[in-house]
């Protein structure tokens, strides 16, 4: 499993809305190009956010699935990007100080192709790829912060 971590300014109560606003996802989750829906139970387990990944035309529409929600500790999603497969995501949140939360992003190929092609490279470009991403959540968590 692909681990990154990141300590964002935030407190996990603060973190933990961007996760539970599905409609963000877009926003801050790399390679997501568009959310479609979002069931209105987001993030309860079972519901799911509704989305696109990759560049156009070669975008492929899918759900997440909540397999977990545990406010404002932990989020655990099977992110489908059938015929390429799916992968288990997990966001754990750790309050690190006051006003400070390290968030833990895990990564695993959990079905299909992408399961069968792992290797160093790939876990290499899903490392950054899960680096930006915590990146852009810190942002947007600075952002509402500021708009607070």
């Amino acid at each position: 499993m692909a681990i990154v971590e990141r300590v964002i300014d935030g407190s996990p109560e603060q973190v933990f809305k961007i996760l539970a606003d599905g409609w963000t996802y877009s926003d801050w989750v790399v390679g997501t190009a568009h959310v479609r829906d979002v069931d209105d139970d987001w993030p309860r387990v079972g519901s799911q956010l509704h989305h696109r990944a990759g560049p156009w035309p070669f975008s492929l529409q899918d759900a997440s699935t909540v397999l977990l929600s545990d406010a404002p500790h932990r989020l655990v999603l099977r992110a489908g990007l059938w015929p390429a497969g799916e992968a288990i995501v997990s966001f754990a949140l750790e309050p690190v100080g006051p006003g400070a939360t390290r968030v833990r992003l895990g990564e695993d190929f959990a079905a299909g192709p992408l399961r069968w092609i792992r290797n160093k490279l790939n876990d290499l470009v899903l490392h950054h790829r899960n680096k930006e991403t915590l990146n852009r959540l810190a942002d947007i968590v600075t952002r509402q912060k500021s708009d607070e």
